[in-house]
């Protein structure tokens, strides 16, 4: 454990960095799994839809800081290739 007060302060804030960025995360692989699923079941409809969604929060995410925006730009044009084909 960390005795200089500036270490502690930078312990709290990593893990109060992590809990926001974890979350961020995890609700980009909810929207990611949304397009999947209506992909997987060939609705083309819903897909569209949930891929607007999903781009919207994986820009919010790269944004933040979360994602670098290659890994952005890489996530959503795997997703969209995946809803333009089965349209």
């Amino acid at each position: 454990m960390a005795n200089i007060k500036s270490a502690k302060k930078r312990i709290l804030v990593n893990e109060t960095k992590a809990a926001r960025n974890k979350a961020i995360k995890s609700k980009v692989k909810t929207y990611v799994k949304k397009v999947e699923t209506a992909v997987a079941n060939k609705d083309a409809a819903v897909a569209a839809e949930a891929l607007k969604a999903a781009i919207v929060e994986i820009n919010k995410a790269g944004s933040k800081g979360v994602y670098h925006k290659n890994t952005c730009s890489r996530k959503i044009s795997r997703l969209t290739k995946a809803v333009n084909a089965i349209s």
